[in-house]
Order: C-alpha cells, then sequence, then structure tokens
C-alpha cells in the first residue's frame, strides 16, 4: 500500500507517531521535540495507556497510540486461549480508550474496531503472532487511511487562502497541516503560517511550527496573549484550528485558547475554519467533558517552576466555540454550515 505520509515533516511520519515492532509500541515524545529527540517505548498497553494520558503524544497521535496498543495487547497474550485472549483485548480497548476523557468516544470507535476484528479472526483459527500481525496491519491502515481521508480535507482549506496569504493556527492540527501544506506546494501558493504557542505544552511552538519549517514554509510563532493584535498587524487572511470534538450541534471542541481567539477573529472579520468530522456520538454539547489536567503544568514553563508556592493554578485542557463564531467545518466531504453538519452524515 501506498503511504500517505509522502512529503510530510519529520513527526508527521508514520514511525515518529505511533509504531508497533516486536512486541513494542515506539511513541515519539512531542513533550520535548524538537529540543530533544527520543521516544517513549511500551512493553504493555497499559504502559501505552498512560503514554497517551501523559500527553507523550498529542493531536492525532493517541488515536495511531492506541490502535498500535492494540496489536501489543495482542502480543502480550499471543501464547494464551482464547477466553483469556478476548479478556485482555477487551481490557485493552477500554483503558486505551479512555485514557483521556474528552476524546474517549472518538478513541472507542477506533479500539473496538480492533477489538471486533480480533474476536472474528479467532473465530477463524487465528492466533498468536498471526493474530498480532493482522492487528498490526490494521493499527498501520487507520493511520494511512487517516491521512489520505484529510488530503480533500486539506484541499478544501486550501482552496480558501489567498494566493501567498497568511494563516493563524492554533495547538497542532496535525495531519491537516501536512496534507494543506503539501496542496499549497501543489498549487504554488507559498503562504505564510503563524503558530500560537499553545501553553503549556508549546505544541503551536514546538509540533506545529517545526512541520511547518520542515515542509519550507515561512513560519513565525507567537505567545498565546498575542493573536488578537498579530491577526490585525499582520493582515492574517484565515483562522484555522483543529478539534478535538466536533458535535452536532455545531459546537467545537479544542485546545483551551481556541475560544477567545476564534472570538477575536470574529471582531476582526477574519473567517474561522474548523477541520474535522463532526462526531454523531456527541449530538448536543452537553454531551461533552472539559477535561482538567494537573495545575502544576501552568505554574511551570518547560519544567522550570515560575510561580511562588502559594500560588494556585488551573488547566482546563479545552475550551468551546459556539456555531455562531465559525464560518465552516471542512470534512473530508466538504465544507458544512456549523448549524448543519447533520448534512455530513447525510453524504
Amino acid at each position: 500500500m501506498q503511504r500517505a505520509d509522502e512529503g510530510m515533516g519529520f513527526i508527521l511520519k508514520y514511525e515518529n507517531v505511533a509504531w508497533y515492532e516486536d512486541g513494542k509500541v515506539r511513541i515519539l515524545d512531542r513533550r520535548i521535540y524538537p529540543i530533544n529527540i527520543e521516544y517513549v517505548v511500551c512493553t504493555t498497553y497499559l504502559e501505552v495507556a498512560k503514554a497517551i494520558a501523559d500527553m507523550v503524544t498529542q493531536s492525532g497521535g493517541p488515536y495511531t497510540a492506541a490502535a498500535m496498543g492494540m496489536a501489543l495487547a495482542a502480543y502480550q497474550v499471543k501464547d494464551e486461549k482464547k477466553d483469556k485472549i478476548i479478556a485482555t483485548l477487551t481490557d485493552a480497548a477500554y483503558k486505551l480508550s479512555h485514557s483521556r476523557p474528552t476524546t474517549s468516544s472518538k478513541m472507542e470507535i477506533i479500539t473496538n474496531n480492533s477489538l471486533e476484528k480480533a474476536k472474528n479472526l479467532l473465530n477463524n483459527g487465528i492466533s498468536g503472532l498471526d493474530l498480532v500481525e493482522e492487528l498490526r496491519i490494521i493499527a498501520f491502515n487507520y493511520i494511512n487511511n487517516n491521512y489520505l481521508k484529510y488530503i480533500n480535507t486539506g484541499k478544501y482549506l486550501a482552496s480558501l487562502i489567498p494566493k501567498n496569504g497568511t494563516i493563524l493556527t492554533q495547538c497542532f492540527a496535525e495531519t491537516i497541516i501536512g496534507t494543506l501544506l503539501n496542496e499549497c506546494k501543489a498549487l504554488n501558493n507559498n503562504i505564510k503560517v503563524i503558530c500560537a504557542e499553545t501553553r503549556p505544552y508549546f505544541q503551536g511552538a514546538r509540533l506545529t511550527a517545526s512541520v511547518v519549517s520542515d515542509m519550507g514554509f515561512d513560519v513565525a510563532v507567537i505567545t498565546d496573549n498575542m493573536p488578537a493584535f498579530i491577526m490585525k498587524e499582520k493582515n492574517v487572511d484565515l483562522f484555522t484550528s483543529a478539534a478535538d470534538v466536533i458535535t452536532v450541534d455545531g459546537h467545537i471542541v479544542n485546545k483551551i485558547g481556541t475560544f477567545q481567539i476564534a472570538i477575536a477573529a470574529n471582531y476582526l472579520q477574519i473567517p474561522y475554519f474548523v477541520t474535522g468530522s463532526p462526531n454523531f456520538s456527541h449530538k448536543t454539547v452537553d454531551s461533552v467533558k472539559i477535561e482538567y489536567r494537573d495545575e502544576n503544568l501552568v505554574m511551570q514553563s518547560m519544567g522550570v517552576k515560575i510561580v511562588k508556592d502559594k500560588v494556585k493554578a488551573y488547566y482546563p485542557a479545552f475550551d468551546i466555540v459556539p456555531p455562531k463564531l465559525c464560518n465552516g467545518v471542512i470534512t473530508d466531504k466538504g465544507i458544512f454550515s456549523p448549524y448543519n453538519l447533520k448534512e455530513y452524515f447525510e453524504k
């Protein structure tokens, strides 16, 4: 099968997202990239779940890690009987998908798919290393097909950017960044990209900006309190982000800070387009649980404490953009109004 990661930046190569091989899952540690290039090596599915929960990988990375974790779970019980294998894979599917509460429903689709296919394979007498290889192939196909799916999304987004235009991004949209920039190359559109840094993990500065630079485009980083001024000062043409959840009623759940940028963009009459697919398991916004993470991460910068001992902090991982602040939801099937996302499922 042709790989869809051709021409993309270092951290978008499949082996540098999450990769199962020889009884181990290797995950690039995005918490420290590009300062250091190191991998977290997991020998159990519980270690994969912990790596996902600990933010070793972010954006689309956890989904691939979960899929690869299912192959690892099969390896752990490769010599066991059918009932033990199914019990272990069932536990793995749950623990991997629920390692982050906000995205658990999307993660369940991936892990449950591996689980059901494993059950079918076992019923047909396929077990041991053959079962492991089948689940590895499922994981590979997941990431490859996901990239292929986002090629269309990248094309739709690229069509909205003026020649040599400037866009502002939030956090790390991962696959869409790679497919967007590949399409801009094909169109000979030398866009400029401005990345909000995205504290406390600095995904925009470390991940998005690194990919853009790897792929040969002009890129600049700004701190999280600069977007409104910079959007006006640098004549930004479009603000875009991915989403952890897009509800069917048109709300966008994404990295904390997306909401305030969307407000500023709306005030400045700069369009905001989100990329991703609406999630049918979240029909309304009240079904979304916003995850709060370790407050200590807010009280430090790249491992260095920046506040006094008695100072407290809050760390909501996501915020919610209402549909009235979004100009369109860009999907693999086209661009939809956030007020009419049911049409996506009809297509």
